[in-house]
């Protein structure tokens, strides 16, 4: 396994993390995830860390606390050998504090993770949502009093826009509070958006992006193929309208390309998929997910072998979409293009 610098600190991390959402599935999102009770989640974790995957995600919202309660009993006995990322800040209830990042909040959501995950420490906390309601410096002072508590080891956030992270970057800086290290993202090569602004961003600033749905939320499995109907078994029929959307005609060019590499390659599709994604400028970390053991070796898979120039050429443009306002001026202007300076691995 390679092991990467999570962002601008000292703390290695696996190219390839395990996402623990199909841990103790349960609702119309979860359930559908995965169920996997802790004696399935034991033998997952012992084949992720047999590869040398350590770094396991979860959060409090995943099917209301059974994840952290099945990642828990998963890795017990065993909790040196892991990393453990959680997330907290989205609805746990129907409260008035229920939700957010308030220092109430945040202080009674990590004591109840820690309880789950029968753990006294958080490796990597990140903030799953803003909350435009809690002043950012309400937030960052109580993720200081948890680091310098102990409870609490790296901050990070997620499903943040760039003023977002960028206002309490320099909040964090004025005050000397912890900053933020990591930015779990959603990035797939039919979800491209995250390299518009907040992948410059993290270039610059040091958050090194940890990627959920690596494989646009179940779309380049391998399962689906142009002119062959979505299979009876695919999770899409019951939680498509849940994550992002993709148009088809978009998305069957990028499977057809990424059909060709894996018969080039004698790799699978999301195999293909997952390596272009560690290829990418400031990704720390993939998230795979799996419902079983077949699933997580494949994906295990995506490592320890690379495509070529031409692979990943080929991925790019098949990819590629128009880019938004204020950045299609610097891909496509001259005076703008000379302006814009590339990323770099």
């Amino acid at each position: 396994m390679d092991y990467r610098t999570l962002g601008r600190s000292g703390l290695k991390v696996p190219a390839l993390s395990f996402g623990a959402g199909t841990f103790g599935g349960s609702g119309p999102l979860f359930s559908n995830w995965g169920n996997s009770d802790a004696i399935e989640a034991r033998r997952l974790v012992d084949i992720c860390l047999d590869a040398g995957v350590n770094l396991f995600d979860t959060a409090d919202v995943y099917s209301n606390g059974a994840s952290e309660e099945v990642l828990g009993e998963a890795i017990k006995g065993r909790r040196d050998e892991v990393l453990i990322s959680t997330k907290t800040s989205l609805p746990m209830g129907d409260g008035p504090n229920d939700a957010g990042s308030s220092r109430f909040r945040l202080l009674r959501s990590v004591d109840d993770a820690l309880k789950r995950l029968q753990t006294d420490y958080i490796d990597l906390l990140q903030l799953h949502a803003f909350d435009a309601a809690t002043p950012i410096e309400e937030v960052l002072s109580t993720l200081d009093m948890l680091v310098r508590s102990g409870k609490v080891r790296y901050v990070g956030v997620s499903n943040f826009s760039g003023w977002q992270i960028m206002k309490s970057l320099a909040l964090a800086d004025r005050y000397g509070w912890p900053r933020y290290l990591a930015n779990q993202v959603y990035y797939s090569l039919i979800g491209r958006d995250y390299e518009w602004d907040l992948m410059p961003l993290g270039q610059d600033q040091g958050l090194g992006a940890i990627v959920w749905s690596p494989l646009g939320w179940g779309r380049l499995t391998g399962k689906i193929r142009r002119g062959v109907p979505l299979p009876e078994t695919s999770r899409l029929h019951a939680t498509a309208s849940f994550g992002p959307p993709v148009e088809d005609s978009y998305m069957y060019r990028v499977i057809d390309v990424l059909e060709m590499i894996a018969n080039e390659t004698a790799k699978t599709v999301p195999q293909v998929a997952l390596n272009w994604l560690l290829s990418r400028p400031t990704v720390s970390s993939v998230i795979i997910g799996a419902r079983n053991e077949a699933q997580l070796k494949d994906n295990l898979g995506a490592v320890g072998w690379s495509l070529t120039r031409e692979q990943i050429a080929a991925l790019d443009q098949a990819s590629a979409v128009s880019a938004p306002y204020p950045h299609f001026p610097y891909r496509q202007q001259e005076g703008f293009a000379r302006l814009d300076p590339p990323l770099v691995g």
